[in-house]
């Protein structure tokens, strides 16, 4: 079978940076509270008349770049804020890129969004319908956040990274292994926006405020995402017969420092290996690890050769993880 192989990385970030003491100044918080609970000192937020299609398309010029191509068979775009509830966002990423006339479409899958795309992107070329496919990860999630909320307004940041795939063989630098992937509908109040669907279309007279931004019950959340990580983090590491000595970078889903400690101690990989960037971006959802990816790419941290594991967790609930050999790509 043909393996996806990652060919092309780039990154975005919106240029308006916001500071913990930034966000102290128009609500009960701090610097210090910030940091002690999340470990995030900066976010970047998108501002008036950016639309998350700018981000991912400024990503995926860069992926594109990286990889030595203009030209891909299809883009994927896991985003949990589009530009508007309809249509999808990905045909205008194509646009803004050049590609009109490929096929586009959007996924959505939160926090666990980018894995949930490159699955989707692994299976169009494992089948040979695509030869190339783009996958990028694009939040505006500043957007979602009630601004006075300080349980959510100083987690999230704005942003977006994105990859080529190619088709390649298994066992090379860059190939893919098994995405192991999982849901529960049950747990799906635990991170939400309840109004603005069909359940409870907006603007109506008794949808209360409060229902039209992000929700999200913590403390649950937490034990949750270190058990699905860990579990989905395992799995992964099994079909690619890696033992957790094996793994030289952990990049989970940036969303709180705590939750990568926890995971990474139970998983038994020393938290020194851990591809931290949550601290300069805060929780960018599914731009998450292609984010982290990148950085980690652009720093020298992440190494031609290193043996990665990538996790993730997010609303649904949704998770997923997978392992690959870092490839030797060219930065953008």
């Amino acid at each position: 079978m043909r393996a996806a192989v990652i060919s092309g990385i780039g990154a975005w970030l919106p240029p308006d940076v916001v500071g913990n003491d930034d966000l102290a100044a128009r609500m009960d918080t701090s610097d210090e509270w910030i940091r002690t609970r999340t470990g995030i000192r900066t976010r970047h937020f998108v501002s008036a008349g950016m639309p998350t299609s700018r981000l991912a398309a400024e990503a995926g010029a860069r992926a594109l770049q990286s990889a030595g191509t203009a030209d891909v068979d299809a883009v994927v775009l896991a985003t949990t804020t589009p530009d508007r509830p309809c249509p999808a966002t990905a045909p205008e990423v194509a646009r803004r890129l050049g590609l009109t006339g490929r096929p586009a479409f959007d996924v959505s899958a939160v926090c666990t969004g980018f894995l949930y795309a490159l699955t989707t992107a692994a299976g169009m070329i494992a089948s040979g319908a695509a030869e190339q496919v783009l996958v990028i990860g694009a939040e505006a999630f500043s957007t979602l956040i009630d601004p006075q909320d300080r349980s959510s307004a100083v987690v999230f940041g704005d942003g977006a990274g994105a990859v080529v795939l190619r088709a390649g063989e298994p066992g090379e630098p860059g190939a893919l292994g098994r995405i192991v992937l999982g849901s529960d509908g049950s747990l799906a109040d635990l991170i939400t926006v309840r109004a603005g669907g069909s359940e409870q279309p907006h603007p109506h007279p008794d949808t209360d405020p409060a229902d039209r931004y992000f929700s999200m019950r913590g403390r649950e959340v937490f034990g949750h995402a270190v058990t699905r990580m860990t579990e989905s983090a395992r799995a992964a590491l099994a079909h690619t017969g890696w033992q957790p000595d094996d793994v030289d970078r952990l990049v989970g889903h940036q969303a709180n420092l705590r939750i990568l400690h926890a995971v990474a101690e139970q998983l038994d990989v020393p938290v020194e290996r851990l591809v931290i960037h949550l601290d300069r971006v805060g929780n960018t959802a599914a731009a998450s690890i292609p984010l982290a990816l990148a950085h980690a790419h652009g720093t020298g941290d992440l190494a031609p050769g290193a043996r990665v594991v990538l996790a993730a967790f997010g609303g649904g609930a949704t998770w997923g993880a997978t392992a690959l050999t870092w490839p030797a790509l060219k930065s953008a």
